[in-house]
């Protein structure tokens, strides 16, 4: 398999399954437009995320990573009448452009963008969150779950991106801190006896990565 494989069946699924709107469309061009990096997740695996709120009925949702709100949009709209999300960014500028995207998309009042550094606007949310989409700096994660641990309630999913890198994470030996992040992270979760999860490998436009899927008891 080479990349061009995987990109061509991921455009395949996008026009199928998951084809893009006006809203999500303005929301990469603008992302663009504004200088922010091109690492917001793919249309396929956005509806991912999108399917798995909705399948969990989740109510409250917390994202750690906002980048310019493009997962956001995908979260935001599986909430049901009332429900709501918070959005954490460290950036400023990234959070300006997010809130911009989101009031596109009609989301203005479903989603709340916090900025600053997570770690520091996490102890002052309200739990209990329904559902977590973890996509920020990968050696924070470990400190993220345990944060997000304490705003869970038993049946909370938590969802961390990009925790295969390349296959590089089977290196103990890594000198890369996002590396030993994600392997911290799975640490972590195989030592708390409240959580089951597991990892998913994927390829696609975005290459080869993978999820981390977990679930609180």
């Amino acid at each position: 398999m080479t990349q061009k494989t995987w990109d061509d069946v991921d455009h395949y699924i996008v026009e199928t399954l998951a084809p893009p709107d006006a809203a999500l469309g303005l929301a990469v061009e603008a992302s663009r437009a504004a200088g922010l990096p091109d690492i917001a997740v793919s249309p396929a695996q956005g509806k991912l995320l999108h399917l798995l709120a909705r399948l969990m009925k989740a109510r409250r949702i917390l994202e750690i990573g906002t980048l310019g709100g493009y997962s956001a949009i995908w979260l935001g709209r599986a909430l049901p009448p009332g429900g709501k999300l918070v959005t954490l960014e460290y950036s400023p500028k990234h959070a300006e452009v997010a809130r911009a995207n989101l009031a596109r998309a009609g989301l203005a009042q479903v989603a709340k963008v916090k900025v600053g550094a997570a770690l520091d606007v996490l102890p002052s949310l309200e739990g209990p969150f329904d559902f977590f989409f973890i996509d920020a700096n990968k050696d924070g994660y470990p400190d993220y779950f345990c944060a997000c641990l304490g705003l869970a309630r038993p049946g909370s999913v938590m969802v961390f991106d990009n925790v295969v890198r390349d296959g590089a994470v089977i290196d103990a030996a890594s000198k890369d801190a996002m590396v030993q992040g994600v392997r911290r992270l799975n640490e972590a979760i195989a030592a708390e006896p409240r959580v089951s999860a597991t990892a998913i490998q994927t390829v696609g436009v975005k290459g080869y990565d993978g999820f981390c899927i977990a679930v609180v008891a």
